[in-house]
């Protein structure tokens, strides 16, 4: 089974509005970054995405390394700081599309969104 996990900065308590664009932002990143056979199994499964929390961007970073080191792909956004939050600030990120048994182990202390 494949999934893909959206890593959402709990420090910035932004409107459910941002946070969901944010995570979408991270979703399609990561997506188009993922290896095309991994990409395509995926969608055939359903594209399943789960919502995590994160404290802040420092955990953030670290997490992301960790699928980095893993060979998953990744993304961070940052965002444009129009509305909400200043520019350049880093909102969420995005892990996989990958294998459960690949992103479980880097995830499983986080809790849902």
């Amino acid at each position: 089974m494949y999934k893909q996990v959206l890593l959402v900065r709990q420090d910035l308590k932004l409107p459910k509005g941002k946070t969901a664009a944010q995570a979408a932002h991270a979703a399609v990143e990561a997506a188009h970054r993922a290896d095309k056979d991994v990409y395509l199994a995926w969608r055939k499964e359903g594209m399943a995405k789960i919502a995590l929390k994160v404290e802040d961007e420092k955990q953030l970073y670290t997490v992301i390394q960790h699928a980095k080191n893993a060979g998953i792909a990744t993304a961070i956004i940052t965002d444009a700081g129009k509305t909400t939050v200043a520019p350049g600030t880093v909102t969420c990120g995005a892990i996989g599309p990958a294998s459960e048994d690949k992103i479980d182990p880097l995830t499983s202390e986080l809790k849902l969104l």
